[in-house]
């Protein structure tokens, strides 16, 4: 949770205003990452304790927890624009796009700012997460059934996130290339999750969480090296390196970092992130990701001097998202939670249920 609200604040610093010195990008690719860790943790561990993956539960709990939420947002924005209050456009096919979690390419080649409502444009990253939960847990369950090990599967991954760049390189190259296509796409934007999954398959520090244990300098120059790699990511501003190489190496940089960070969360560097209000935040984070751009919009589009305050802007839309975050919290994901039904005793491995209500998911 404290690794999700440091992402949702990367995201709301830039979209406010600070995009030049803050990588809101960067924070969506944690968010990527992230949920490639926590839904292999959540699959494995569920395998290991049924021998089997309840697809049809996975997806009903995917559908209760991310399309409520998604609906009263919409809800929102379009009677905004409806009402002349926020810039925008409402179109059929915008709608559908957002709905049914293709915005992300259909935001490559429509006009933006005609066809959906100011803000909801972020629903792209939204549809590259909904690809992969629909996918991957078929694939999972056909791999480990037929007795394939997390290893195996792990290369099985490597190789993927290869092609990706491959992928990307090829159409970074091709001339009249456009920087979205990279940006937005499922097929160039995947690895950012499967770099997460091979850390739940590998590494997976909550198999090797322990309480006051210290790092060796031998881990902290690891940490070291990870950061050094992630901020020259940020430094080096060439736009084809930017929609290629640079999201293979924030995976390969993140990997280490979120080994560290939760298998030592209790660390002076990283116990930060489970300070209480950060982790709320982070619980949050769902709900103030989806609002928080048509809630600075909105802001820019009714206070003329707002683009000389960031600043004032990052902490009102910071006040709408969080206080209608809360709102989900209490009035709408209360009323669609789902409970799987009660799997056999036995097995190894933590309950899948148990790992869903520890990881949000």
């Amino acid at each position: 949770n404290g690794i999700r609200a440091a992402s949702v604040l990367l995201v709301m610093l830039s979209h406010a205003g600070f995009g030049e010195i803050v990588p809101g990008g960067f924070g969506v690719t944690v968010f990527f990452f992230l949920s490639g860790y926590l839904i292999t943790t959540l699959l494995v561990n569920e395998f290991g304790h049924t021998a089997t993956i309840d697809v049809r539960n996975f997806y009903i709990r995917r559908f209760f927890r991310l399309f409520p939420p998604l609906v009263v947002t919409l809800a929102i924005a379009y009677s905004l624009v409806a009402s002349g209050f926020l810039p925008g456009g409402i179109t059929l096919y915008g709608v559908l796009s957002q709905l049914f979690y293709f915005a992300n390419y259909y935001a490559m080649n429509a006009d933006i700012g005609k066809v959906m409502p100011g803000g909801t444009v972020i629903l792209w990253s939204l549809a590259i997460e909904e690809h992969f939960y629909i996918v991957y847990p078929l694939v999972m369950l056909g791999l480990l059934s037929r007795g394939v090990s997390v290893r195996r599967i792990g290369q099985l991954f490597v190789v993927i996130c290869a092609v990706v760049l491959l992928w990307r390189l090829y159409l970074a190259s091709q001339p009249g290339f456009l920087s979205a296509r990279t940006y937005f796409g499922t097929d160039t934007r995947i690895d950012s999750i499967l770099f997460g999954t091979l850390l739940a398959l590998w590494h997976n520090p909550m198999a090797r969480i322990t309480e006051k244990e210290r790092m060796s300098v031998a881990q902290w120059a690891i940490v070291a090296a990870a950061l050094g790699l992630l901020f020259a990511t940020f430094l080096f501003r060439s736009e084809f390196f930017r929609q290629t190489t640079r999201y293979t190496l924030q995976g390969i940089a993140l990997y280490p970092l979120f080994y560290f960070a939760v298998r030592y969360h209790d660390n002076f560097v990283f116990r930060h992130l489970n300070w209480q209000w950060i982790s709320k935040i982070g619980i949050w984070s769902y709900a103030i990701y989806l609002i928080h751009y048509v809630a600075i919009i909105f802001v820019e589009t009714h206070w003329s001097g707002a683009a000389g305050h960031p600043v004032m802007v990052f902490l009102v839309a910071a006040v709408i998202s969080i206080c209608y975050a809360m709102f989900i919290d209490k009035w709408i994901d209360p009323y669609f939670r789902w409970r799987a039904r009660p799997r056999p005793a036995g097995g190894r491995g933590k309950d899948a249920s148990s790992v869903a209500a520890q990881t949000g998911h």
